[in-house]
């Protein structure tokens, strides 16, 4: 989403032809998934990490073009929001010590990053929400200047039709509006990308959704905006709010929000992009020149940019991807349920329960999703979001039961024996796995450990926003060690 654009208006010319080049997509589409060779023999998984930028007080620092001049890093890439960065870092596979070569890697690129971006007053934060930020953070000017990012902005305003309404209720409650999706900056986001083949991509999708409310109560960590306690993982309503492009007529009308977490199970990778194409407009209608269906019957492989634009302006929090590498295509789960931090060491433990336990239920002889309403998996992910690790949760055969209970009796074995199918080194899975069991045990994830602190400093002082800085700066603190939240004091 952050690639240049040239054309910044589309004429109604521009929409029926892209609508047309999007159906030619999806139909070549189909042809591939039945004729053509994906890549899975060796599978990759990757990780995103969208990050926060904050000046000497723990302000938000509107800094980012200047951050990454100087970090001068092309992991580093711009994000919605002048107060965002994110890193891509190169996929790994699990099977040759990939999770440490993660740690490694993520660690050396933002102590970098942090020493650099130091010399224009900018430090680097992960964090779900930046829990400074104030009003006047969520106007337009906040904008990245790329070109993109102001004319995604138009568009789902324009296709709006008014204001954007932002309406959490949660320990306290906040109302707000913005004229542009600036508030969308705000949720900074650890995306995990696991590939897979199409015959293998509906169980991990599905795996990725029925798990997607445990993955937020335990990795929690966005409970204040704009000086509001609200829900442990806030970013989850934020996000949904600040890109809905419907009125509450059509809310009403049950038209489909572009934040989505579905309504079914699927059966193949395809469900997924069709349901795109049927039931959401464009908002970028930008027409390419490639020919799908002719680069496709030469043997070569097709972009299909079109359907590709398309699928990145339609925020499921399981994506599925297409993409080509040196020629050949593959398909990835891109699960962006969790948010940034606390620590690269706790990204880390997330990222092997996730990679684990979505491969032990994927691989399954009965599936889950076989024993679990799709509309039950959506109740866990909100639950979760409100309510963080201290959520209950629904789980086949047991009824509803503390997430945390759940993780350490059902899930953590089942994590273990998926990174054992991954080859994953044992140091490296117990030393991960057992920082999860740890935040079960304890009770504490970055959310909980924020608010408690956040009262904490409100006993001595009835600035608000000067408690949120002091509690920020010692999150940041804490994330510069490395030590995972559950130990944090």
């Amino acid at each position: 989403m952050g690639e240049e654009v040239a054309q910044q208006e589309f004429s109604r010319e521009d929409r029926t032809r892209y609508r047309e080049k999007v159906r030619r997509c999806l139909d070549v589409f189909a042809r591939m998934l039945r004729d053509a060779r994906f890549d899975a023999d060796d599978p990759m998984t990757g990780l995103e990490i969208e990050l926060n930028l904050v000046d000497d007080e723990g302000n938000p620092s509107l800094k980012s073009s200047e951050a990454l001049g100087a970090i001068a890093d092309p992991s580093f890439q711009t994000e919605l929001g002048q107060f965002n960065l994110e890193i891509n870092v190169p996929p790994k596979q699990l099977h040759r010590h990939g999770f440490t070569a993660f740690e490694e890697g993520v660690r050396t690129s933002l102590n970098a990053a942090e020493e650099n971006a130091r010399a224009v007053g900018a430090h680097l934060v992960m964090i779900g929400i930046l829990p400074t930020l104030s009003e006047g953070h969520m106007s337009p000017a906040t904008i990245s200047p790329n070109p993109r990012y102001h004319l995604l902005s138009d568009q789902i305003l324009a296709a709006r039709g008014e204001d954007i309404v932002i309406d959490i209720a949660g320990v306290e409650r906040l109302r707000t509006t913005s004229d542009s999706i600036v508030p969308e900056a705000a949720c900074t986001s650890t995306q995990f990308h696991v590939q897979v083949s199409p015959e293998n991509f509906p169980a991990y999708w599905n795996a990725s959704q029925a798990i997607a409310g445990v993955q937020l109560a335990l990795g929690a960590n966005s409970p204040v905006l704009l000086g509001k306690e609200l829900w442990r993982e806030t970013r989850i309503a934020l996000f949904e709010q600040a890109t809905d492009t419907r009125s509450e007529e059509l809310k009403a009308q049950g038209v489909r929000p572009r934040v989505w977490f579905g309504e079914r199970w699927i059966n193949s990778i395809f469900d997924l992009f069709e349901e795109n194409v049927r039931y959401f407009p464009a908002l970028l209608p930008i027409v390419e020149d490639e020919d799908p269906a002719a680069v496709f019957e030469k043997g070569e492989t097709p972009h299909l940019a079109e359907l590709r634009l398309h699928n990145g302006t339609i925020y499921r929090w399981n994506r599925p991807v297409y993409d080509v590498v040196h020629g050949t295509p593959h398909l990835r789960v891109e699960n962006r349920v969790l948010p940034a931090g606390p620590t690269v060491a706790d990204t880390m433990a997330n990222a092997a329960f996730y990679f684990g336990l979505v491969r032990t239920l994927a691989e399954h002889e009965r599936p889950l999703w076989s024993q679990m309403s799709f509309s039950a998996a959506e109740e866990n992910f909100h639950v979760a979001a409100r309510q963080g690790i201290e959520a209950n949760v629904y789980w086949p055969g047991v009824g509803q039961v503390p997430a945390t209970e759940l993780v350490v009796r059902r899930l953590l074995p089942m994590a273990r024996a998926g990174l054992d199918a991954w080859g994953v080194d044992a140091e490296e899975r117990d030393r991960l796995l057992g920082i999860i069991e740890q935040r079960c045990l304890t009770g504490q994830n970055g959310a909980s450990w924020f608010a408690d602190r956040m009262h904490r400093h409100l006993e001595s002082t009835d600035d608000r926003m000067d408690a949120l800085r002091t509690t920020l700066n010692e999150y940041r603190a804490h994330m510069h060690t490395n030590e995972p939240v559950h130990t944090w004091e």
